[in-house]
């Protein structure tokens, strides 16, 4: 059972190969208080009619064959809350990437993908998403995040052969790095109060400050979310209302670097499970049941090729040795000779663009909590 009444949804935001479903396996142990949804919001970038991507844009019989061609972003949103509103014992944890949820490149959007548009997004918000203000605030934000120098070559290796044949992304796509999403959607949040500093969290001026406006567009959202076009959504308007009503002010800031999880998985995840307020428990460090393991398989499958490792895993260790940290030269060389020398450019130069965000969120992670 979860140790806090904060029924918000836990939103683990990444971006590719951050290790981040071997960490949302963790969390899979532990459906007496959590209820895990695995990227949920790529169903509607990658394949729907709101799509954001344009990796299958021209590919109309992979969509199809996706089954998410018409899965729009309402539709996603629908479900998420259908799963916070079925079962007040535990809470949904989703692990999801930015960029499904911000548009790639850095591009600003006109405003909320359409089936959210009757949802209260204040213009003056400068919003960089395209869920409205009033969803992200029903979220509690945290963030996962892996150096580019690990991230990408690991990324690129799923857009070549021979494993490109399993993923289905037969291109590498800079834009899908993740990291000036991520941090985008951070600043935006830090900047309206919806995560901050700890000692701001329980700040009395900083809950009146924001509890109006709060209060207003949970209400608008509710009765938006109720609305006739979408009738075995019309229920959940009161319901929702009832389960928001004691949410409380800002999150604190919790940002987890994959190296500190790889270095100290229990360090790092009593940390993380304090700033949730979720019980940690070391039984969460290994599923290797048959149970866990048909779990995992079930909710990994539609991403095919990418999580094989983490279906495979029985459990989370510390790595025997800390990662080498190479020289630019070093790294260079093993690039050329895993990917080829075009390889190694396109890799050299998308690590290079986003070392910078990478870097910014760095200064906000946790530090792994050792027993007392």
């Amino acid at each position: 059972m979860s140790s806090s009444p904060d029924r918000r949804p836990i939103f683990v935001a990444t971006h590719p190969r951050a290790c981040s479903t071997a960490f949302e396996r963790v969390f899979m142990t532990r459906p007496d208080a959590l209820s895990c949804v695995h990227e949920p919001f790529g169903d509607a970038f990658y394949y729907g009619p709101e799509r954001m991507s344009a990796r299958y844009d021209h590919d109309e019989a992979a969509r199809e064959k996706s089954g998410y061609a018409e899965v729009r972003y309402d539709d996603v949103m629908g479900r998420i809350l259908k799963e916070m509103l079925e079962n007040d014992k535990t809470r949904v944890f989703i692990k999801d990437m930015a960029y499904y949820i911000v548009p790639p490149s850095g591009d600003r959007p006109l405003g909320p993908a359409r089936s959210l548009d009757r949802h209260p997004n204040p213009v003056a918000d400068s919003n960089p998403t395209i869920i409205p203000t009033s969803l992200l605030m029903l979220f509690h934000w945290t963030f996962l995040i892996r150096h580019p120098r690990k991230a990408i070559p690991s990324y690129y290796r799923c857009t070549i052969p021979p494993l490109n044949k399993k993923t289905g992304f037969d291109q590498f796509m800079p834009s899908e790095a993740g990291y000036v999403e991520l941090r985008r959607l951070f600043e935006f949040l830090h900047a309206k109060g919806i995560i901050a500093e700890e000692s701001k969290c329980d700040s009395e001026e900083t809950r009146k400050s924001r509890g109006t406006m709060f209060g207003q567009m949970k209400e608008d959202s509710v009765s938006a979310w109720s609305g006739p076009d979408r009738d075995e959504r019309l229920e959940q308007g009161p319901a929702l209302s009832r389960q928001l009503e004691n949410i409380p002010g800002p999150v604190k800031i919790t940002v987890v670097d994959a190296d500190d999880l790889l270095d100290d998985p229990e360090g790092t995840l009593r940390a993380y499970c304090e700033a949730i307020g979720v019980d940690f428990d070391p039984k969460m460090l290994k599923w290797d049941d048959d149970e866990s393991q048909r779990t995992a398989k079930e909710a990994f499958e539609k991403w095919n090729g990418f999580h094989d490792d983490a279906i495979g895993s029985t459990e989370l260790t510390p790595r025997s040795h800390k990662a080498k940290t190479s020289t630019r030269e070093e790294e260079d060389k093993e690039w050329k000779e895993k990917y080829g020398e075009e390889g190694q450019k396109i890799i050299r130069e998308t690590v290079d663009k986003n070392v910078a965000d990478y870097e910014y969120l760095k200064k906000f992670a946790l530090k792994p909590k050792k027993m007392e």
